[in-house]
């Protein structure tokens, strides 16, 4: 059996599956936080398991770069290298094939990249990256794609979603099936409907064991994707896992989850504990403003995480000042806590029949803003 999923509950659009793999299970929806060089940046993986976190996101174009996929093969795979026991979904590459535009030359055989590090030529097809993924052990191999940049006209958007889905032909035909592992195709076709479906349609006849939506977060704002996700997760199989890309802030999350995604990543919650930002209940908090310079209250009451349950606002603003690396170990500690604590969150509300109730008190609260009162 290659992935298995299991949809528990639905509502309206909403789901609440499990997935099942070879290094465990994933109970959705899920947020994956982002391990892109086999590691989450200021975090041991044992403390990113403290979280609640289920599965990490591992990048093919940064570990094909360092340390390259044989030697992380011969160190035993990517679960063992990096101490890692639960599941791995590897990126493909091809958000690197939009983002490195100075750096690569596109063909329909595959994309060559100059080494971001030292300027080394490489080239990736979609037979190399599922070649690469296979040694990095991946639970989850995502297709080769070009992810459109936005804005596009409606032509070069087709273009471009048309040599995604040959690559994704391509991709499957070059997997490795095996129990506990699987591939996911990638929806692309930018914020057109009629390209979307088109997409879709020829992702179910290659067959995939999860389906992804790609090209969104890119720039077009959360408006128009709101709008392609009315209709673009329904296009897809509804026995098979959803996942979008890249996504997001938590409103974001929420917003998706409610029209039918099961998956999610995002540097956001890495990336603002090494900028001074924190996620909760009530917004996002700046730690560096000088508001917090003297208030002993957590960071946010009620969250169980280190930061939230040992220091003050005051302590961590100092360590901030001060440029010590313990605050930004602490504020990502305390915001992929935060991420895994709303994901929990509307599973319960999902099993419980209280989705409304919950996602209309998310947002009344995220507009609330953060208390400053002491």
């Amino acid at each position: 059996m290659a992935l298995q999923f299991e949809i528990l509950k639905t509502i309206g659009k909403t789901r609440r599956g499990r997935l099942h793999t070879k290094h465990g299970i994933v109970n959705t929806p899920a947020f994956m936080p982002v391990g892109t060089c086999g590691t989450v940046k200021a975090m041991m993986p044992e403390s990113v398991a403290s979280t609640g976190a289920e599965i990490l996101l591992g990048n093919t174009y940064h570990l094909m770069l360092r340390p390259g996929a044989d030697l992380v093969a011969k160190m035993g795979g990517l679960h063992k290298f990096m101490n890692w026991d639960k599941p791995i979904l590897t990126d493909s590459g091809g958000f690197q094939v939009m983002s490195l535009t100075g750096l690569r030359k596109l063909t329909e055989e595959g994309v060559t990249f100059r080494s971001h590090v030292d300027g080394k030529k490489f080239f990736l097809s979609p037979e190399e990256s599922m070649s690469i993924q296979y040694k990095l052990d991946s639970n989850i191999t995502m297709a080769l794609d070009e992810c459109t940049p936005f804005p596009a006209t409606h032509e070069q958007a087709l273009k471009s979603m048309q040599m995604s889905m040959r690559w994704a032909r391509r991709s499957r035909d070059a997997f490795i099936d095996r129990d506990g592992y699987g591939i996911f195709g990638i929806q692309q076709g930018s914020v057109f409907k009629d390209l979307r479906a088109e997409s879709a349609q020829k992702l179910r006849e290659i067959g995939f064991d999860g389906y992804a939506i790609g090209g969104l977060a890119v720039g077009e704002g959360q408006d128009k994707m709101f709008e392609v996700l009315d209709y673009a997760p329904q296009m897809l199989p509804e026995d098979k896992p959803r996942y979008l890309m890249g996504v997001g802030r938590p409103d974001d999350i929420v917003g998706a989850v409610l029209r039918g995604v099961d998956m999610f990543d995002c540097v956001m919650p890495t990336r603002s504990g090494r900028t001074a930002q924190a996620f909760t209940a009530y917004g996002p908090v700046n730690i560096r403003n000088a508001r917090h310079r003297e208030d002993p209250r957590p960071l946010e009451a009620g969250c169980d995480c280190p930061l939230c349950t040992h220091y003050s606002r005051a302590y961590i603003h100092h360590l901030q000042k001060c440029n010590e690396v313990l605050a930004v170990m602490l504020l990502t500690w305390h915001n992929i806590r935060y991420y895994q604590r709303l994901m929990q969150g509307l599973r319960n509300a999902i099993e419980t029949n209280t989705l409304q109730a919950f996602a209309e008190d998310f947002y009344r609260k995220q507009a609330t803003g953060d208390i400053e009162e002491i």
